[in-house]
């Protein structure tokens, strides 16, 4: 099938991309101290240069103590780490590329590094990791209102640094989506409660301090998701009812896209419709949404970090469904990470280049 339906322009707000390629965040561990690099900016820009229409960098921590669990993951805050940034976007618009970064708190989720000490607590709104782990104290109501200001302090900066849109990270299990998460929170207080909705109250907050601090007509993403890295079968919605309650409140707060992760894009979400996640999503809010989750590759993104090879795949199905309309961008990890010119291979029909990935692709910034 021609990659037409991924090559058509898509424009929403100041927001102008040549095509609905979009790279999808994935973290890199190759920002010394939290200090995005030469390198940083060089591997995004290759990808800009390339036919990616709209590059949203890896996750980068806002300005609380444990907002990030290693100290090479960048940060977004500090005279550093922001002029590093403004070196990002800089190089990716030379290349005539957009980008968007995404902020990212990570929550109650402990470290992996050995030689790393937390500079303070972890953040979690009942001090949970997962349903019954324990991690630390909840978050107080002055560290709440903290985080919420956090978060609008670094889309501020972006804004005025030439990003051209703003991504707030709530997926996977960390922070905001702890918020979101039954199992990780057990609140009595305004940010939490029985239904997903009050639960969507932390995440409400945040977007629409981000909206107040960057204007009107810059695009302001938010990434969700049903499952967890703490449980990969968690289900926040269970039916198109239950996703509308946590979805609109991020909406009428001011979310203006909403970037809908799943293991796999091609499932559908709800029993009776073929309809994947970002399709309910589009339906549901009637909002531009970006699809994500094993697009190109064999296997899913879970087994390919864990080692496994994954091969090329069809592009098939994919591109029936954004021609169909079901969802509006679609997200490239893997395959983008370990190829900087895969854009540019489907769009001219190189589709014999693609090219495999395993896990060594983690280990370098190509």
């Amino acid at each position: 099938m021609a990659a037409d339906a991924l090559f058509k322009p898509f424009a929403f707000k100041n927001l102008k991309l040549p095509n609905r390629v979009v790279m999808a965040p994935m973290t890199r561990s190759f920002s010394p101290d939290g200090v995005p690099t030469e390198d940083v900016a060089a591997y995004y820009a290759r990808r800009a240069a390339a036919e990616v229409g709209l590059i949203i960098t890896e996750g980068t921590g806002v300005e609380r103590p444990v907002s990030l669990n290693d100290p090479n993951i960048p940060r977004f805050h500090g005279e550093g780490a922001l002029a590093g940034w403004k070196a990002v976007v800089d190089a990716v618009h030379a290349k005539g590329g957009l980008i968007a970064p995404q902020l990212w708190h990570v929550g109650a989720i402990k470290s992996q590094n050995p030689k790393w000490t937390p500079p303070g607590a972890y953040d979690s709104p009942s001090g949970l990791m997962a349903p019954g782990v324990e991690i630390g104290a909840p978050m107080s109501d002055a560290d709440v209102a903290d985080a919420i200001a956090a978060f609008a302090r670094a889309a501020g900066d972006a804004e005025r640094m030439g990003f051209d849109a703003i991504e707030l990270h709530g997926a996977h299990g960390y922070l905001i989506d702890q918020f979101f998460w039954q199992g990780t929170n057990r609140r009595a207080d305004a940010f939490g409660g029985p239904s997903i909705g009050e639960r969507a109250k932390f995440a409400a907050e945040i977007v629409k301090a981000v909206r107040a601090a960057i204007k009107a007509d810059t695009p302001l993403i938010i990434r969700v998701s049903q499952w967890k890295l703490q449980d990969f079968s968690a289900k926040l919605a269970h039916t198109p009812a239950e996703m509308e309650a946590w979805l609109q409140p991020l909406v009428d707060a001011g979310a203006d896209i909403i970037h809908c992760s799943q293991r796999r894009f091609w499932e559908p979400e709800f029993e009776g419709s073929d309809l994947n996640f970002a399709g309910w999503a589009k339906k549901l809010m009637n909002v531009p949404t970006i699809t994500v989750g094993s697009v190109g590759l064999s296997g899913d993104f879970i087994a390919g970090f864990g080692g496994e090879t994954s091969q090329p795949a069809s592009l098939d199905e994919l591109l029936r469904r954004l021609d169909h309309d079901e969802f509006d961008l679609v997200a490239i990890g893997r395959a983008l990470l370990k190829d900087a010119r895969w854009a540019e291979k489907v769009h001219r029909g190189d589709l014999d280049k693609l090219e495999s990935f395993d896990s060594s692709a983690m280990a370098v910034l190509a």
